[in-house]
């Protein structure tokens, strides 16, 4: 921090923030001035400096522009600072999440409630609005051949949970007719552009004083691929008339929300999120999201049929599986 030129001083009012099932967040004062520490668990994985690396470049270029997201401080690349950490320093957000707590005045407000999905919408459309060339990601991420290899990715992340003993195979109704289904209907023209990776209610901040967006949280999945998928990611995990509500927490038990045609709608009204990009196709990237989430989140059902998780997890998030594949038949159906 004193490289950086940052206020100097001893480190004060430390405390760990919660969200996350696998970074640590740490808030702490220094010089009067408030900074949000964010860096890998304690015991590393593999990727997790570099997912940290990307995950500050990604901050770095939005700031400055209206993407509601913390804004950068200072990273620090080097592994040997932090006892082989990357980690980085960010402004806190001053909001809460609503799948979490929902305060009033939105939890007695429909109205407030209705403006708040709203704006999930437009703050995403703000993000594919970027040009990710002209902010210096243009060698981020491979968008050459990107839709064409989400099936076979993800397809072949299923077949590698079989390696873990215990687990008796993805037992996942409707699997082979979804992936022939996308295979058969995928676009084939789009625009490569930022995508968070994995937006929804879960990963954004409300403000206590408006019903908007004051950051999209947790970056670690960020690419430069298809925004559309996003978008389509946000839909497969909207709260809805099944047991979707009661998973995006006291919002979508408390209901008001806008239909997923009105969230379309909204992120449709920047014309440069739209351009080069097929919304008459979000039908495909919805389905596309509850297939690659439903295999992710069946990669812990694995782990925990293998004892490397909890069991009580493991088949909450099997049903959750179960759900998207249901909803995505529902989709192809209709």
């Amino acid at each position: 921090m004193d490289a950086q030129g940052l206020p100097g001083g001893p480190i004060e009012e430390a405390v760990q923030l919660g969200g996350g099932t696998q970074n640590i967040l740490l808030r702490f004062t220094r010089g009067g001035r408030a900074y949000v520490l964010r860096r890998g668990p304690r015991h590393l994985r593999s990727r997790t400096n570099e997912v940290l690396r990307r995950e500050a470049r990604v901050l770095a270029a939005l700031d400055g522009g209206d993407v509601p997201a913390p804004r950068l401080i200072a990273a620090c690349p080097d592994e040997n600072v932090m006892n082989g950490a990357v980690f980085y320093l960010m402004t806190p957000v001053d909001g809460f999440n609503a799948t979490v707590a929902l305060p009033e005045p939105f939890a007695s407000d429909a109205a407030l409630r209705h403006r708040m999905g709203l704006d999930a919408a437009a703050a995403l459309s703000a993000l594919a609005a970027v040009d990710h060339e002209a902010v210096g990601l243009a060698d981020f991420g491979r968008p050459a051949g990107f839709l064409e290899r989400q099936v076979g990715r993800w397809t072949a992340e299923l077949e590698s949970y079989g390696a873990l003993e215990g687990y008796p195979g993805p037992e996942i109704p409707g699997l082979a007719e979804v992936a022939g289904w996308l295979e058969a209907n995928r676009p084939t023209t789009w625009r490569p552009g930022i995508m968070h990776g994995d937006y929804h209610l879960a990963n954004l901040m409300f403000a206590h004083d408006a019903p908007r967006v004051a950051a999209i949280v947790d970056w670690e999945m960020c690419t430069i691929g298809d925004p559309l998928l996003d978008l389509g990611w946000l839909l497969a995990t909207w709260p809805g008339d099944d047991d979707s509500a009661a998973i995006a927490g006291p919002l979508g038990l408390a209901g008001g929300l806008p239909t997923t045609d009105e969230l379309i709608a909204r992120y449709a009204e920047r014309p440069a999120a739209t351009a080069g990009r097929d919304l008459a196709s979000i039908t495909w990237y919805t389905v596309m999201a509850c297939f690659k989430l439903g295999i992710v989140l069946e990669g812990t059902h694995a782990r925990a049929c293998a004892g490397k998780a909890p069991k009580e997890t493991g088949d909450l998030l099997h049903s959750v599986t179960l759900g998207l594949f249901g909803r995505a038949r529902t989709l192809i159906k209709a």
